[in-house]
């Protein structure tokens, strides 16, 4: 190979080598560069809006709302906004409409007391108001506030067979919503903390079938209420699940799911009454057939009695000599 060819190949091996660097560049510079993407924060005033879900009739308890930035752009003169609107102000209000969690709330959402058709708005579909007069002694003490659960209570005298009555006690209703403590809709907050008030009225949620139920208790004895805890409402709720009672359809949304069991577990109970008589609380006082008598017992089918008895309650066991029947009470 002579010395111009040996030139040539050196010249065309540099230019090849130069044009690769420079395609390796241009191909390297148009490439787009990452950038992280930034989540600013909306700048703007801070807007009530509702922490969960707040079904019609919702009581606004001080968990339910919280104030938050919203862009100043999507802010409406319906809003709450933080430095002119008190929260505080706003508690034992009623949702007059459906609010979604995160949704701003609006003036025309709630339903203050006092005004025109409260009451309304703050009971569920198909259900009715039902007040009740309670005492320190009945009503818990005053412990039982605005949006609280309740079991209902009947105490009365029972005639027994043709003896004297016994007292008896039974849980009739469980799960009562309170809708107000006389004319109370929210609790009476002073200094931030909730003060106890003496209570004479309770108005409480109830199906018509209950609020009949209740018209006739309190024909019969005398009312008392019994405070919930909100363990026992979701032990039942579950218990409710494993025996069929509540049941979620297939392909159910989450949305669709959460008001079926907040129904579920809102709703007033009845029947499966539990109760206690005089005979469960004390020796002295027969299950059913009323106080332990000294009465001579008495003779069935001209019988002659063994005259006075001083034994205590306990069973009845009936001898029969001949013709006649006698009722003994055994010695427990």
């Amino acid at each position: 190979m002579d010395k111009k060819k040996m030139i040539l190949l050196v010249v065309a091996l540099v230019v090849a080598v130069g044009t690769a660097l420079m395609a390796r560049s241009m191909f390297a510079g148009s490439a787009t560069p990452k950038v992280a993407a930034a989540t600013a924060e909306p700048e703007g005033p801070r807007v009530l809006v509702a922490t969960r879900k707040l079904p019609i009739g919702t009581i606004i308890t001080a968990d339910a709302l919280q104030f938050k930035l919203w862009p100043k752009e999507m802010v409406q003169d319906a809003y709450f906004v933080e430095g002119s609107a008190d929260m505080n102000q706003l508690l034992g209000t009623v949702s007059r409409f459906p609010i979604t969690a995160g949704q701003p709330v609006t003036q025309g959402a709630l339903v203050m007391p006092g005004d025109r058709g409260f009451l309304a708005a703050a009971l569920g579909p198909g259900m009715r108001a039902v007040t009740i007069p309670v005492s320190a002694k009945t009503g818990v003490a005053g412990f039982i506030f605005p949006g609280d659960r309740v079991d209902l209570l009947l105490t009365q005298a029972v005639g027994g067979r043709g003896q004297e009555s016994f007292s008896a006690s039974e849980t009739v209703l469980r799960n009562l919503r309170v809708l107000a403590t006389d004319q109370r809709t929210d609790s009476n907050v002073v200094d931030g903390k909730t003060t106890v008030t003496k209570t004479s009225l309770v108005t409480i949620e109830a199906t018509p079938r209950i609020a009949e139920k209740i018209a006739v208790a309190q024909k019969l004895g005398s009312l008392s209420l019994a405070l919930r805890p909100l363990a026992d409402t979701r032990a039942e709720l579950d218990r409710a699940i494993a025996r069929g009672e509540v049941v979620v359809p297939e392909g159910a949304t989450a949305e669709e799911e959460e008001e079926i069991l907040r129904l579920a577990m809102n709703k007033p109970q009845e029947g499966r009454t539990t109760y206690q008589t005089g005979g469960d609380v004390s020796r002295f006082q027969s299950r059913f057939n009323g106080p332990v008598s000294k009465a001579p017992p008495v003779a069935i089918g001209g019988g002659k009695s063994d005259g006075p008895s001083n034994m205590p309650s306990g069973p009845v066991v009936r001898i029969s000599r001949g013709n006649a029947t006698q009722a003994v009470t055994v010695a427990r």
